[in-house]
């Protein structure tokens, strides 16, 4: 069970380290339920699991047991309510450790591979992180040991006796392979805080423990080929564990980029990446606005050298102003360039435009993290950069998402 960890570590294209921050209202499915005040939700592929548990599970139970057909999946129904049991408390561990400290826990969902926690913000230390990381592999350390007692005093080949070995037997698998040291996984992030107390820098610590989360993919991958050349795998273990590698190294690659981008947040500031508005009067023809904005743009020299490090260099943007000089509108780049050439005279610079009434703004001097969740919190294309009423400039996200990430466009 992963850790959703949150804060602003994030690409401008919705990929995050954890959740981005939440919007004022929370949208999407409705909790399945509330346990100690924290949401619990529920994906689809949690119930292809759910149906595939039971029916491995209620076959095992009726070659073992000689239990008729019904009966035998009955007891893999219950089986896998004990095992989703297993793993929202594996979950409250790491959702009560979090509130404990301070961090607000904006919910619990459940998964095909088994659930992750969102917390609003990332822990204020190294201690702390470590801390709510660990605690989720102790509870089902806990669930393990206390299964394993039962399965041990209970009479053999009986229904109670098979549910507790193979639910201490899960619980135990379950706290084993997550506190190994790499991410996306719990003892990644363990490995993440050792690596952040050592450094004192956050965002190599990420790396590193990304790096690490690539080598633990690639180990099992070796594992699952080795198993599968020795018949040890069936049909089904091989496309889970496959699964399983897969989601590992996406999540460890995923780990390495995010905290590439996270130590990038310093560069970012919105008074030098927002483009300063030319606005031309309503009515305009586009030929005539596109000569004046030709005309304004200073050399790529001057403009790379006000802009952060990394960033693309940017002409101003092209707006419409109405009669008292309010901006009204901003012209559409990739409609402009439509128009054909020889028509640019007689179009007016209006018809290739779109209204700024409600784009989001972000007020001027606003640098860092913060830049990064505004824009989370309100994703678009364009924001305007406001002085009070007047609007200083435009950022395009494209231009945050280069410096966060340079070059990557290119790719």
């Amino acid at each position: 069970m992963r850790t959703v960890r949150s804060g602003a570590i994030s690409s401008i294209d919705a990929v995050s380290e954890s959740a981005p921050p939440a919007p004022p209202t929370r949208r999407g499915p409705r909790p399945l339920a509330r346990v100690l005040g924290i949401p619990v939700f529920a994906r689809a592929s949690m119930l292809l699991l759910a149906g595939v548990v039971t029916l491995i599970y209620g076959q095992f139970a009726q070659r073992t047991l000689d239990l008729a057909p019904a009966v035998g999946y009955a007891l893999g129904l219950l089986f896998v309510v004990l095992l989703l049991g297993s793993v929202l408390l594996h979950e409250l561990g790491h959702a009560l450790t979090a509130r404990r400290y301070g961090i607000g826990v904006r919910g619990i969902t459940l998964e095909l591979l088994g659930g992750y926690t969102e917390m609003d913000r990332d822990a204020p230390s190294a201690r702390v992180d470590l801390l709510v990381s660990l605690a989720g592999p102790a509870v089902s350390a806990v669930l393990g040991g206390f299964a394993a007692v039962a399965a041990a005093v209970l009479p053999d080949r009986t229904l109670a006796d098979q549910l507790a070995f193979q639910l201490a037997l899960g619980n135990i698998v379950v706290a084993v392979f997550n506190v190994l040291p790499g991410l996306p996984l719990d003892g990644g992030r363990a490995l993440r805080a050792a690596v952040w107390a050592a450094t004192k820098d956050r965002h190599r610590a990420t790396v590193v423990a990304g790096w690490a989360g690539r080598v633990l993919a690639a180990g099992t991958a070796f594992s699952v080929v080795l198993a599968t050349a020795h018949g040890y795998l069936t049909v089904f273990g091989l496309v889970f564990l496959l699964l399983v590698t897969f989601t590992l190294y996406q999540g460890a690659t995923q780990s390495i980029r995010l905290g590439r981008m996270s130590s990038r947040f310093p560069l970012v500031k919105v008074d030098e990446l927002a483009r300063p508005v030319l606005s031309v009067p309503s009515g305009t023809p586009l030929a005539e606005a596109q000569r004046r904005h030709a005309d304004a743009a200073p050399p790529p020299e001057a403009r790379r050298g006000r802009r952060p490090r990394g960033a693309v260099p940017a002409g101003p943007a092209l707006g419409i102003a109405d009669a008292s000089g309010r901006l009204v509108a901003l012209v559409d780049r990739a409609a402009a360039a439509a128009v054909p050439a020889d028509r640019r005279p007689w179009v007016s610079v209006d018809s290739v435009a779109r209204s700024v009434a409600g784009l989001p703004a972000l007020p001027a001097g606003l640098s860092g993290e913060q830049v990064v969740k505004a824009v989370q919190a309100h994703p678009g294309a364009q924001y305007l950069v406001t002085a009070g009423e007047d609007v200083v400039g435009v950022l395009h996200v494209a231009d945050l998402a280069e410096v966060l990430e340079p070059g990557r466009r290119a790719r």
